[in-house]
């Protein structure tokens, strides 16, 4: 596999974890059943986190793309300032402090 074809590769990758992160939101909004409802959604979170895996070898992969990124990042962040909305402070999260126990 080249490169390029290894980077087509993980944007497909990305569309079927959101594919998949959308299925089970809906079978968790669908059901009332308490296991399978918390089942779901714990496999949902679990691809989530995949989604991030894959846009972190992305941006690796393609460094190009990733300025694209960033440039859309800024952007989003600067009509957030332009209405007085205050970004998160994420700065001193981990994967782990974000687990549940």
């Amino acid at each position: 596999m080249t490169k390029e074809e290894l980077i087509q590769a993980v944007r497909l990758d990305i569309a079927g974890e959101l594919e998949a992160i959308y299925l089970y939101d809906a079978h968790v909004m669908a059901t009332d059943d308490p296991v399978a409802k918390a089942v779901l959604a714990d496999i949902r979170d679990e691809e989530k986190a995949h989604v991030g895996e894959l846009m972190a070898l992305l941006r690796h992969l393609d460094p190009k793309e990733a300025e694209h990124f960033e440039s859309g990042e800024l952007e989003v962040k600067e009509m957030m300032e332009e209405l007085g909305i205050k970004e998160p402070n994420l700065s001193g999260l981990t994967v782990g402090s974000l687990k549940k126990d």
